[in-house]
């Protein structure tokens, strides 16, 4: 079966929410002044861009190009394990599947996810296939990397680095409609259920405490975030 337009079977398939997040919960970071607003950090841009405007940041978070988004990959021989990502998914049609084989089998399926915006994932030395279909080009994350992560964000951005694509803190939402906003905070980007910290879906508007441990913040389906507090 084509890869293209599959339908992300795995755990985090953004619907089932197994946490919610209070405004007020969280730690110190969260209660810190929004300050001046940065860009918003979005997926919907353009090459070498990044988000909170912050390019040089953005280069230090990378190391080029590490593989293309079409392709079947075998671990330790085409590609690294490590952190990758893809930018600047527009069409809804980039998925991307982590397996421990090569059956193509149902059972060989680790994780996978379709991706709008940006999207991170980790590849474990354990893993034996990366499969990606539709995607913008992958491109190693450097784990250390610093920036200037920014205080806005798409609502459809995908997913985010804390720290370093956005800033932790409490973010508002407003005027969703539909149940079709869902948010998640992610301690890794393994995409298992071990994975999600807490993730809600939200019609009018959605508050989240995003904590300066968390690792990720995933939205899809949301208005645009600014952090409140």
């Amino acid at each position: 079966m084509g890869m293209k337009g599959k339908i992300a079977l795995g755990a985090v398939v953004g619907i089932v929410v197994i946490g919610t997040v209070s405004a007020n919960a969280g730690d110190g970071d969260a209660g810190g002044s929004a300050g001046g607003d940065r860009t918003p950090a979005s997926a919907h841009r353009q090459s070498g861009d990044r988000p909170g405007g912050e390019k040089d940041a953005g280069r230090a978070a990378g190391r080029g190009t590490a593989f293309e988004g079409d392709g079947d990959f075998q671990v330790g021989t085409d590609i690294e394990p490590g952190t990758y990502r893809t930018t600047g998914n527009t069409d809804g049609m980039c998925y991307w599947e982590r397996a421990k084989d090569a059956s193509g089998e149902l059972d060989s399926l680790l994780a996978n996810a379709n991706v709008g915006g940006t999207g991170y994932v980790t590849v474990k030395p354990t893993d034996k296939l990366f499969k990606s279909s539709g995607c913008n080009d992958w491109e190693a994350v450097d784990p250390r990397a610093k920036g200037s992560p920014a205080v806005r964000m798409a609502g459809e951005g995908g997913m985010f680095r804390v720290g370093t694509d956005i800033a932790p803190g409490t973010y508002e939402s407003t005027g969703n409609t539909g149940g079709s906003c869902y948010w998640e905070r992610a301690k890794d980007a393994e995409h298992s259920i071990d994975s999600i910290i807490a993730n809600d879906n939200v019609s009018g508007t959605a508050v989240v405490t995003i904590s300066s441990a968390d690792q990720y913040f995933k939205t899809t389906g949301c208005r645009d975030w600014k952090r409140t507090g």
